[in-house]
């Protein structure tokens, strides 16, 4: 029996990113969280989490650069908030994977971590925010730097279904992994970093040699539409109208429009919307 209602579990605000990049093929950074993480333990998920309350701050807004909060709200169909889920997907990104979606103020330049001294304070920086003894803020100030918000570009919302002790409103974002950056998890909620062309995911997970959430599986289902990174950062930037996701209910496979058995799918089971694919 749960010692909770599910119908009235808060729904939390957060946002993923999924960083892709041609090496040589469509790859995409994929993370393996720790068996233990109270939320999706074992399982294989694209950077990201909760987004914050200081995410959405007149200070997080002065460091960002090429999208104002009021521009990244109507991305989203939102009145407001909108860049608090960029900043968390930048954030995230570096906690989790200790990638950098920044540029320096003065130069404009990508953040370079190849070099040996650099990537050591990143290193460190790191490992303060996560340990609490530093604010990721306090890091984007420290290197005069500027929130990459260009870089990040949004393509779907999901909801995860009622029932679990912790529900989530997802925002999922693509980048182009930035020149000169390793990643690498930070032993903490995640355990295992590893970039995969999305058809090897599939292979993986058909094989029950990865374990996916359903939303992280369709994702990579649209990423497997695409022949390279530049794809689908182009068809990204385009801003393709949201497509309903559906689920069948004989197999619980999650389908698009065009997909066979998508006229026979429900609604009610994902709350999934995609903007993400092939530009025609």
């Amino acid at each position: 029996m749960s010692d909770y209602d599910p119908a009235k579990v808060a729904i939390r605000p957060a946002a993923t990113v999924m960083l892709v990049d041609d090496r040589p093929d469509l790859q995409v950074l994929m993370m393996q969280r720790h068996a233990n993480t109270v939320f999706a333990g074992g399982m294989w998920v694209f950077p990201g989490g909760s987004v914050d309350a200081a995410d959405d701050s007149q200070e997080y807004q002065a460091i960002s650069v090429h999208r104002t909060d009021e521009e990244a709200s109507q991305l989203m169909g939102l009145q407001s908030g909108g860049l608090a889920f960029y900043v968390a997907a930048i954030r995230e990104s570096f906690e989790e994977a200790g990638i950098m979606l920044a540029i320096h103020k003065e130069s404009a330049g990508s953040v370079d971590l190849s070099d040996g001294s650099t990537a050591t304070r990143f290193e460190s920086y790191r490992d303060e925010v996560n340990q609490g003894n530093r604010d990721f803020i306090e890091v984007v100030r420290r290197e005069d730097l500027l929130l990459d918000v260009a870089a990040m570009h949004y393509v779907a919302h999901w909801i995860t279904p009622e029932g679990p002790p912790r529900r989530f409103s997802a925002r999922f974002f693509v980048a182009r992994m930035p020149d000169g950056q390793t990643p690498l998890h930070d032993n903490r909620e995640t355990v295992h970093a590893e970039w995969l062309a999305p058809h090897t995911i599939l292979e993986r997970f058909d094989r029950e040699e990865m374990v996916l959430m359903t939303p992280t599986l369709r994702m990579i289902k649209s990423l497997a539409l695409f022949r390279s990174a530049r794809e689908v950062i182009e068809a990204a930037e385009a801003n393709q109208d949201d497509q309903r996701a559906r689920v069948v209910p004989s197999s619980g496979e999650i389908v698009m429009p065009g997909e066979p058995g998508y006229e026979q799918g429900v609604e009610n089971i994902e709350s999934g919307w995609i903007r993400l694919r092939p530009l025609t």
